[in-house]
């Protein structure tokens, strides 16, 4: 797919089939977040690719309850690729383009997605600080966001309108 056609045709998707990612299109998608442009070449971010049901279950919970919100917040995607970055002055903006490069480079692969935010909150919480610590990952460093990976169930919504007063 074109550039440009990805970036004006990608939608996010919140309905998903079960079917998992394949190993090869998810190895491209990690990849195309490992080259996100990153404040000083940093590169302070850490991407957690989760497909094993309990860990995603666990993330998707406790997702609901930073919000109190029952229910799935991933739409059963099957994929969740969680976003870590060192509390550095830019780990927002960093994490941010590596959310955006997994977000286009799996739309150009077929496979959709969807940014699903309050990862910085759950990994202030307790289940979150142990899941740093079981993957390795220190304590301190902070969740941008987790890019929900898998196969639309339906068709990807229509595009809205840009807004009249967009672009000055």
């Amino acid at each position: 797919m074109e550039a440009m056609e990805n970036l004006l045709t990608r939608r996010s998707c919140r309905n998903y089939k079960s079917e998992q990612v394949p190993d090869e299109l998810l190895d491209k998608v990690l990849e195309a977040g490992t080259f996100a442009a990153s404040g000083m070449n940093r590169q302070s971010t850490f991407l957690v690719a989760v497909r094993d049901k309990e860990t995603r279950d666990l993330l998707s919970k406790t997702n609901g309850e930073v919000i109190g919100r029952e229910g799935d917040p991933f739409y059963g995607a099957p994929c969740v690729i969680v976003v870590l970055a060192a509390p550095d002055p830019t780990y927002l903006e960093d994490g941010s383009l590596v959310m955006g490069n997994l977000m286009n480079a799996a739309f150009s692969l077929g496979v959709d997605s969807c940014w699903i935010h309050r990862a910085k909150e759950v990994f202030e919480t307790k289940e979150g600080k142990e899941l740093l610590k079981k993957w390795g990952i220190g304590e301190n460093y902070i969740g941008v966001g987790n890019c929900i990976l898998g196969y639309r169930d339906g068709a990807l919504s229509s595009p809205r309108a840009r807004k009249s007063n967009y672009i000055y």
